[in-house]
């Protein structure tokens, strides 16, 4: 009897010491691991989901001490690329297909959480005290709160890494548990090389020009309209007039909580050009887009939209932008 009582001790020792880590050796250790390292470079898949419409991304992100950042964003649907970059000049959206830049004055990427950067995502962890810690099969997990200010909707999200302690997913939820975003990491080096001109904005440019296959721009035969309306506001005005790249639609809607929409033809610049701008950069669905404080522009299917309200906040003007996208010929 005293043999099996041992036996089933030993077992119990067993299981319950087979974990290589606990939650704080771990958080030590993912903090340890990435402040030795002066720079990293990742690859994954993101997919964001917004209703019924699904986006999918292709991600490369890379890292430099001190705040050099360069995000690469392929959309799979149309082989679209854009790419957020922040060195020594500041904060700039590129968009190589319309040959432009947005460059911010912006304390980007640390204002909030951020789905593909690993420091952010392990500031969210060390940051939230009734984070939950989950041994799983084959790795580990951390289920924390997130900080997206422009969409309060997004509540959690679960960050999942391997045995080796590298994040392999991360998923976000709403105040529901519905999945809005998934980020699957496929590669992580943590000792990259990289060129003395790989976060410099004229470099990149020059990259990016010589893959692009056709320029987004053209003409669009109808206006698209927004399938979300704030309550007590409707078109009461549209005119289209023609400019010298194509078309410009101006719509204008009223009521209790009015707004403007500007849709034109996107024209490509003949010379690379850089467009200075108050805000932050944004991520809309399939595209990057400049957020203000009462303003959002961005730039899908060469299409530049301008959305602009002085009593709309920032989640309304989002809800509205997100409306364009679902079919697009209905008004």
């Amino acid at each position: 009897m005293i043999k099996k009582v041992l036996c089933l001790l030993l077992v119990v020792m067993m299981v319950t010491g087979c974990s290589k880590y606990s939650e704080k050796s771990i958080v030590k250790d993912i903090n340890k691991k990435f402040d030795k390292s002066s720079a990293y470079k990742l690859e994954g898949d993101l997919e964001i989901t917004n209703n019924d419409d699904v986006y999918n991304y292709e991600i490369s992100a890379s890292f430099k001490k001190d705040n050099f950042y360069r995000i690469e964003l392929t959309n799979k649907a149309n082989s679209h690329t854009q790419v957020i970059l922040k060195n020594t000049s500041g904060v700039y959206i590129l968009t190589p297909s319309l040959n432009k830049s947005f460059k911010f004055q912006s304390d980007w990427p640390y204002s909030n959480s951020q789905i593909y950067l690993l420091n952010a995502l392990i500031n969210d962890i060390n940051k939230d005290e009734d984070r939950k810690f989950t041994k799983e099969e084959d790795g580990y997990s951390f289920i924390t709160k997130v900080n997206y200010p422009n969409n309060k909707n997004l509540s959690k999200q679960k960050i999942e890494l391997n045995d080796n302690l590298k994040i392999k997913k991360v998923t976000v939820y709403d105040k529901n548990g519905v999945i809005c975003m998934k980020m699957n990491f496929n590669k992580i080096d943590y000792t990259p090389n990289f060129k003395k001109d790989y976060f410099d904005l004229n470099t990149i440019m020059d990259e990016k020009e010589n893959n692009v296959v056709e320029k987004e721009t053209g003409n669009f035969e109808e206006a698209i309209y927004p399938l979300f309306l704030p309550s007590g506001t409707k078109l009461v005005d549209e005119e289209k007039i023609k400019v010298d790249n194509g078309d410009r639609v101006i719509m204008t809607f009223d009521g209790e909580k009015p707004f403007l929409l500007v849709e034109e033809s996107a024209m490509t610049m003949d010379e690379f050009t850089i467009i200075p701008t108050y805000g932050e950069p944004y991520r809309l669905m399939d595209s990057l887009g400049v957020m203000t404080d009462n303003s959002l522009s961005w730039e899908s299917n060469g299409i530049e939209y301008y959305l602009v309200s002085d009593v709309l906040n920032q989640e309304e003007l989002i809800e509205i932008a997100q409306s364009i996208y679902s079919l697009p010929t209905m008004k």
